[in-house]
């Protein structure tokens, strides 16, 4: 009889218990127009990753020695392009220096602007006019990383293009849309941006961003491009449940009666090294790891 009522005892608070738990839990702050902006936005990132110009077809980088180097499919090459994707021997980049030439193996077929080519001057990432080669599913380009020049090499039909499945996020929180403000240096500010690859590059920063989140106060170093700020951080959710490098954030700045504007890490979005092996990210300048667990935008995807 005891037992019974026991049982019936429990059955009866069970319920209760479950709903108080999870009435007492914080609902996520939300605002349904904000939610779809950053849907939205979230949406046409994807979209940009897919493109030509995206991350998700990028299948090689290769470094180019000074001289000649022999490219194709076949073991033999100084570069060797992927099995099946290309011919045995596509051509020769003879690099002197700063000026790259490509000369064209005769029995292969590749182009430029859709004009095929037999020698062509290469112009990299670096200048205006970027010389772009394909070949079958293939392009190709020049980048330049410091002093050293490679081959950033894209399959337009890569496997990733069909697999990939997008990247999961935050849910989407107003806790994370954050009132900053720019404050000037008193010096402008010379920070260094190293990068996956182990270059370094040197900036000028001559205003810091502040915020206050939960009471604290937190600063960033931006880069600016204009009116806006680009912004390499690391925080303390940086390899459990976000990329372990860090991640960047695109901001409008202030307008001109103003040094406040809006910081929203609803949009934090991973650097293309965590889709792939083959890029080349700037990673966080030493002032920007926060010491703080930003839980919005996207969370890591893959392994890298």
């Amino acid at each position: 009889m005891t037992n019974k009522l026991n049982k019936t005892i429990i059955s009866l608070i069970t319920p209760f218990i479950i709903f108080s738990i999870f009435s007492c839990s914080d609902p996520i702050p939300q605002d349904p127009e904000h939610v779809k902006e950053i849907d939205d936005w979230h949406a046409k990132r994807i979209e940009n990753l897919k493109k030509e110009t995206g991350w998700l077809n990028l299948v090689g980088l290769f470094w180019l020695e000074e001289g000649k180097n022999k490219i194709g499919s076949d073991k033999s090459m100084d570069i060797i392009f992927p099995e099946g994707k290309a011919d045995d021997y596509i051509g020769t980049i003879i690099k002197s220096g700063e000026y790259l030439t490509f000369i064209t193996n005769p029995a292969s077929e590749n182009f430029s602007e859709s004009k095929r080519v037999k020698t062509i001057a290469l112009q990299s990432d670096n200048e205006e006019n970027t010389t772009y080669l394909t070949h079958k599913t293939l392009k190709w380009h020049i980048i330049k990383r410091g002093d050293r020049y490679g081959i950033r090499l894209k399959d337009l039909e890569a496997e990733l293009l069909t697999t990939f499945k997008g990247i999961e996020r935050y849910p989407v929180s107003l806790d994370w849309k954050i009132e900053a403000e720019t404050i000037p240096y008193d010096t402008p500010k010379q920070i260094i941006i190293p990068s996956i690859i182990g270059t370094k590059d040197t900036v000028l920063v001559e205003n810091y961003i502040q915020f206050v989140f939960n009471g604290n106060a937190y600063k960033l170093d931006p880069q600016t491009s204009g009116n806006r700020f680009f912004i390499i951080f690391a925080d303390e959710t940086n390899g459990k449940e976000t990329y372990g490098a860090g991640r960047f954030l695109y901001v409008d700045g202030p307008d001109s009666s103003s040094n406040k504007f809006t910081l929203d890490f609803n949009k934090a979005y991973n650097p293309p090294c965590a889709f792939t092996e083959y890029a080349t990210c700037p990673l966080p300048p030493k002032d920007n790891y926060l010491k703080l667990e930003i839980e919005a935008g996207e969370k890591n995807w893959g392994n890298h």
